[in-house]
């Protein structure tokens, strides 16, 4: 097993404007560049946390997945605050944002957008959809026909929309927060393996406790709190953040390993029918950066990786019918997975 070094790069990282973001220099990881992408992180996580209450370890999963440039998927019953803490995400980072309330006959240009002719120029032009934004909040997604759902593939895999021939890129950092509601299923349409897995991570919020319920009853009584919401970072901080994470945050081959393995015992065990995919342990890699980082570490640890392998590989394991009806989870297996696979002696220090 190799034991790596902190490496130092002098790649230029500039914001979409051209200039270097705040805090972050153009060398390798720092002591003061750490602290500063943690003191922007903990201010991510205290602004949403003041409208998700009692949530905070949801809140830091969430910032987790977009830091990861990854896109986020929350399932839970009504009412425990959904919604609320994709909105609450939005208006934290000064980004440009649109919500998409799936319904049963929202078309896919309806998303992506159309081409119109314009009589006055006698020409065609595209009229970009609501998916042209940094941050695409769209609730009950599991409400929309197949063919709706699809139009978000590409998308979301590739950045891109392509209409008529021509291919649009959406801006960057682009992620998808999408809302289903797993209990009332009636009229809604299952989102397929193959649009589960394009989902960095799938969150579930929960009950509050009675004392955070008690102080949601305060905060709330009058306007909701996500409305009066400021944003504590601009879209070159957040690209910054990113940034850093890419070039500051090393991986040693023993936890490439480990993250490997643990990946291919989901696909071992007997009660599987569809195990995780290589997209999944990339996916559980990059997640398990950005957890690096937030703990101020320039180096990724298999505690890293066992916080964020049930929120990243849960979604993507498929259970057979027979273990579906003796109760058995998706996250049983993950979790058995974890203990089962040894944990690396050597990591990056």
């Amino acid at each position: 097993m190799r034991e790596a070094t902190h490496l130092s790069t002098t790649t230029p990282m500039t914001g979409p404007s051209g200039h270097q973001p705040a805090g972050f220099s153009t060398v390798g990881p720092g002591g003061p560049e750490m602290a500063r992408f943690v003191q922007l992180f903990e201010a991510l996580v205290g602004n949403v946390t003041k409208v998700l209450r009692g949530k905070d370890q949801v809140v830091r999963s969430a910032l987790t997945c977009v830091l990861a440039e990854g896109h986020l998927l929350i399932e839970d019953v009504p009412g425990v605050g959904k919604t609320s803490l994709a909105r609450a995400i939005c208006r934290s980072v000064n980004l440009t944002w649109n919500r998409v309330q799936f319904t049963p006959d929202l078309l896919p240009s309806d998303i992506t957008g159309v081409t119109v002719f314009d009589q006055a120029t006698s020409t065609f032009s595209f009229r970009p959809g609501p998916v042209f934004a940094n941050i695409v909040l769209g609730d009950e997604i599991n409400r929309a026909s197949p063919k709706t759902q699809s139009a978000l593939l590409e998308v979301m895999q590739e950045q891109t929309v392509s209409t008529d021939a021509a291919v649009y890129p959406v801006p960057r950092p682009f992620v998808v927060i999408a809302t289903q509601n797993p209990i009332d299923l009636e009229g809604t349409y299952v989102l397929p393996e193959a649009q589960l897995d394009r989902f960095l991570m799938r969150l579930s919020v929960g009950y509050p406790s009675p004392e955070a319920e008690a102080e949601v009853l305060r905060s709330e009584r009058d306007t909701p709190s996500v409305d009066h919401l400021s944003p504590v970072m601009d879209r070159d901080d957040l690209l910054g953040m990113i940034e850093f994470v890419k070039r500051a945050v090393e991986v040693a081959l023993p936890i490439e390993h480990y993250i490997v393995a643990i990946c291919a015992r989901t696909r071992e065990m007997p009660e599987v029918r569809l195990g995780v995919s290589p997209r999944g342990g990339l996916a559980l890699l990059r997640a398990a950066r950005v957890a690096a980082a937030v703990a101020g570490r320039p180096f990724v640890t298999p505690d890293d990786v066992q916080a964020m392998a049930l929120p990243t590989l849960a979604h993507r394991v498929v259970m057979r019918p027979d273990a579906e009806v003796q109760g058995r989870t998706s996250a049983e297996v993950v979790t058995r997975a974890v203990q089962a696979v040894p944990v690396p002696r050597a990591v990056l220090r």
